[in-house]
């Protein structure tokens, strides 16, 4: 069973979305598709930027199942 974390889109970088984990001191942003996390919650890419998404972790500690929060 995987984890669901709390989460926040920093900025779109060309169709890229920079992720940093929604805590007081957060880790280095990293990226992911931003046409994917548009389509799991149901925004525009361009309405991405300060949201505030819950997703999960998987074994490879990489994010999926984007939710907004």
């Amino acid at each position: 069973m995987s984890e669901r974390v709390n989460v926040k889109v920093l900025l779109l970088f060309g169709a890229e979305a920079e992720i940093v984990a929604d805590v007081a001191d957060p880790a280095a942003p990293e990226r992911y598709p931003a046409s994917i996390i548009a389509e799991d919650v149901g925004l525009p890419m361009r309405e991405l930027p300060g949201r505030r998404l819950t997703a999960e972790v998987g074994s490879d500690d990489r994010l999926f199942g984007w939710r907004l929060a």
